[in-house]
């Protein structure tokens, strides 16, 4: 498998890297969280910008990367539009999600952009194509936040992203069962195994699901999401407690 390097950050070796959402509304709680977030032990920040209050004027979203990206520094950035379907906050439609990426690529500051799976199929080469000319890397990735899927619909549907071109393949899922956390876990290992060639980054979602946010070193899952302030998703671990937990459990 191919690792994916943002910065100083190596994705797809050793333990998986932390990564943190940034979920401010505004500029005020955007710039203080960004600040905040430098005196936590993480590797990566994810700006969830469908939380942000002006995220409807795409220039004034890519400005706002700018200035996150300035105080972040050497940190990298990736920038999230998570639709309604998707479990996101905000409605949008297909050619908002599209201008609103097209414009961040183009005027804003990323190292990193989200680009979910099951959006229009044309849209979605393009905004790839355009996002690696300027170096950006695409995290593409599927939520289930229902139920999780069978262990070969997992499977193919993170081969599905590298075909498409993606960076780093990205699926979570939500379990009902203690056997729906081992079949995510299967799927990622299968696919570590027998059909990665890049970084991919699975995870079982809830407090059922939170120890597939920790053992990603043993079946191949490359960056796991920690909570700082306020979690993103339901079973992020706090960061403090993450890193620990992944330290003891390194190979």
């Amino acid at each position: 498998m191919k690792t994916v390097t943002i910065k100083n950050v190596t994705l797809g070796s050793g333990s998986p890297k932390i990564i943190v959402p940034l979920v401010g509304k505004n500029e005020v709680e955007l710039l203080d969280e960004a600040k905040h977030l430098l005196t936590i032990d993480c590797d990566l920040i994810e700006w969830r910008v469908d939380f942000f209050d002006q995220v409807t004027d795409f220039m004034a979203t890519a400005s706002m990367s700018k200035k996150i990206a300035e105080i972040l520094s050497d940190k990298p950035l990736l920038l999230t539009f998570r639709t309604k379907k998707e479990g996101g906050e905000l409605d949008f439609s297909d050619d908002q999600y599209f201008s609103l990426y097209e414009t961040v690529i183009q005027y804003g500051a990323i190292d990193l952009l989200d680009v979910e799976l099951f959006m229009d199929e044309k849209r979605v080469q393009q905004t790839i194509d355009l996002a690696h000319q300027k170096e950006i890397k695409i995290v593409m990735c599927n939520h289930d936040f229902d139920k999780t899927p069978a262990r070969e619909e997992i499977v193919s549907r993170l081969c599905k992203m590298q075909e498409k071109n993606a960076d780093i393949c990205k699926i979570a899922v939500m379990p009902q069962s203690s056997g729906d956390v081992l079949t995510l876990l299967e799927a990622t290992n299968e696919m570590k195994v027998t059909h990665a060639d890049r970084p991919i980054v699975t995870m079982s979602m809830g407090q059922l699901g939170m120890v597939s946010r920790m053992c990603g070193e043993v079946f191949g899952s490359a960056m796991t999401f920690g909570a700082a302030k306020k979690a993103s998703a339901p079973g992020q671990v706090p960061v403090t407690e993450l890193r620990e937990i992944l330290k003891t459990l390194a190979i």
